[in-house]
């Protein structure tokens, strides 16, 4: 087991990256300040794996991905703080106390900063954990959490309540391409799709709320939606 911080992007220039050992001091590259005491999560790595992407999507999705990454550090920080406070001054955020969120890693929209407002706020954050039958489910996490790495290579808490995806009020949902219609393609897991498929048979999308996060890089012209592609409710970006 090692002691690991969370892959939190620090204005303006600081690379996102796992680090085996650091020292928390406040206003450091990202330790937990949750009414000022300093809360490391601790990390158990497991080997990654990648998901077989469809033939249609994977074009749409190497491109949006390699826009994202040619932003740079810079910039992906500068405009990860542009969304965690467009998030943060959402009427959906403001009325909610159960979140569903990714755990943020490699050129993502970071995610860190929103957990710890969330915290702040008494707000209740539960992230996506992967089962290999292409299962998802939602365990809490909190700054005592320890978290390890997926099949898939993606953060995930061990231990910490379950929570049923139906009961979470806003899920805020990675991914790699958008289009104006809200459409979304992701890694290729259809994790999302799954779990959230009784959102399909809804006259309203009432709860929960899917909020996609991205860079506006990241928008394309038109994705081709499948029969079992679930639409998400709003996409943020820097300029949103």
């Amino acid at each position: 087991m090692a002691s690991l911080l969370p892959p939190r992007l620090t204005p303006p220039v600081a690379p996102v990256r796992e680090r085996r050992s650091v020292t928390a001091q406040a206003g450091g590259a990202f330790p937990f300040l949750v009414t000022n005491r300093i809360f490391p999560l601790v990390v158990l790595d497991m080997p990654p794996s990648k998901s077989a992407p469809t033939e249609t999507q994977a074009q749409l999705r190497a491109g949006a991905r390699a826009a994202r990454v040619a932003l740079g550090e810079r910039q992906r920080c500068i405009a990860s703080e542009r969304i965690e406070s467009a998030v943060a001054h959402s009427n959906v955020f403001a009325r909610t106390s159960l979140i569903g969120c990714y755990l943020s890693c490699n050129s993502e929209v970071d995610t860190w900063g929103i957990i710890a407002r969330a915290w702040r706020m008494n707000k209740r954050i539960f992230a996506p954990v992967t089962g290999k039958s292409g299962s998802m489910q939602f365990q809490e996490i909190t700054p005592d959490s320890v978290l390890r790495r997926s099949h898939f290579g993606i953060l995930e808490p061990v231990g910490g309540e379950i929570l049923s995806p139906r009961k979470l009020q806003i899920v805020l949902t990675p991914l790699v391409a958008f289009d104006a219609a809200n459409n979304r393609i992701g890694m290729g897991g259809g994790f999302y799709d799954r779990t959230f498929a009784f959102l399909k048979h809804r006259k309203a999308l009432l709860q929960p709320k899917l909020v996609g996060l991205a860079f506006a890089c990241q928008q394309v012209e038109h994705i081709p939606a499948n029969p079992w592609d679930i639409r998400l409710y709003s996409i943020i970006t820097e300029i949103t």
